[in-house]
C-alpha cells in the first residue's frame, strides 16, 4: 500500500474519535506537521475531513454521504442468497431470510427443502410475529422501549398448545434469545414443524436480518434440527460479514 494513502486512512479514525489538531494529527501519524498538513488538505479538498474555525479537523461530510449511500444500496438477499443455497444444499431443509418492517417481519427468499414434506412458506409473506425464530430475532434486537410497545400492542393467537400465550412470556422469550444469539420455533406455529434461526449483523452489530432452517418432526426431530446450530450461526456470521465488509469471507463448512 502507497505510504500516503496508508497515513491517510490512519487519520480517519482518530478523527472518528472527536476533533483533533494539526499536531494531534502528526503525532498520531508519527510524521512530521508539514507532511500531516498536506494529507488534512487533500482530504479536506474532497469532503472526508473538515476544518474547524479553532483549526481542528474533524470528519467531513463527504464521508458521512459514501457510508450512507453504501448502506442504501446494500442489498442483504444478494449478499445471503449463495449462502442460503449452500446451507440448504447441506442440510436439504428449508432455508428462509427474513427482514423487519414496521409491526411485520417479511420473507425476502427461500430455498426450499430437498425431501417430500415441505413447508408451506411463500417469499414477501409476514410471518407469525410471536412464534416465528426469525421473527423473535428481529424483534429482540429493537431497543427496549420499542419491543415492550410492540409486545403489548400485538395480538397473540394460539396457532398451537406451544404457541406463546401472551405479552409477559414474550418478552420473556424475546429477553432469552437476545442473551444466547438464536431462536428456536418448536411447534409454537405448526405442531409438526420445527424451526431454528441465527441472525445477521450488520455494521455495528445491529441485526439487519435473520436466517433460518425449517423442517417437519418427521423428517429431522428437534434435537437433530439443533445439532445444526453452528452450522446455522456459521452461515449468518459469514453473510453478516460480507454484508457489513467487515472481514475476509470465510468458506463455507461442507
Amino acid at each position: 500500500m502507497s505510504q500516503s494513502v496508508e497515513r491517510a486512512l490512519r487519520i480517519l479514525p482518530a478523527l472518528a474519535r472527536g476533533p483533533a489538531g494539526l499536531g494531534e494529527v502528526a503525532e498520531v501519524l508519527g510524521v512530521h506537521k508539514s507532511t500531516a498538513l498536506r494529507l488534512l488538505r487533500t482530504l479536506h479538498e474532497h469532503g472526508f475531513v473538515y476544518k474547524q474555525t479553532d483549526g481542528r479537523y474533524r470528519l467531513g461530510a463527504s464521508l458521512f454521504a459514501l457510508a450512507a449511500e453504501s448502506i442504501e444500496n446494500l442489498d442483504v438477499r444478494d449478499i445471503a442468497h449463495p449462502h442460503l443455497v449452500e446451507l440448504n444444499r447441506a442440510t436439504g431443509h428449508t432455508v428462509h431470510l427474513a427482514l423487519h418492517q414496521d409491526d411485520e417481519v417479511v420473507y425476502i427468499d427461500k430455498v426450499d427443502s430437498r425431501y417430500p414434506v415441505r413447508m408451506y412458506s411463500r417469499i414477501g409473506r409476514p410471518v407469525p410475529l410471536t412464534v416465528a425464530a426469525v421473527a423473535k430475532l428481529l424483534v429482540a434486537d429493537l431497543p427496549e422501549a420499542e419491543r415492550t410497545a410492540l409486545a403489548h400492542r400485538i395480538e397473540y393467537p394460539a396457532y398451537t398448545p406451544r404457541s406463546t400465550p401472551d405479552a409477559a412470556a414474550y418478552l420473556r422469550e424475546l429477553d432469552l434469545v437476545r442473551a444466547q444469539g438464536w431462536a428456536t420455533d418448536l411447534g409454537g406455529h405448526e405442531e409438526a414443524l420445527n424451526c431454528l434461526a441465527a441472525p445477521i449483523r450488520g455494521p455495528g452489530g445491529r441485526v439487519v436480518a435473520a436466517m433460518s432452517v425449517s423442517a417437519p418432526g418427521v423428517v429431522v426431530s428437534a434435537e437433530g434440527l439443533l445439532e445444526l446450530l453452528p452450522l446455522v450461526r456459521q452461515t449468518a456470521d459469514t453473510i453478516g460479514r460480507e454484508y457489513s465488509g467487515s472481514g475476509p469471507a470465510q468458506e463455507e463448512p461442507s
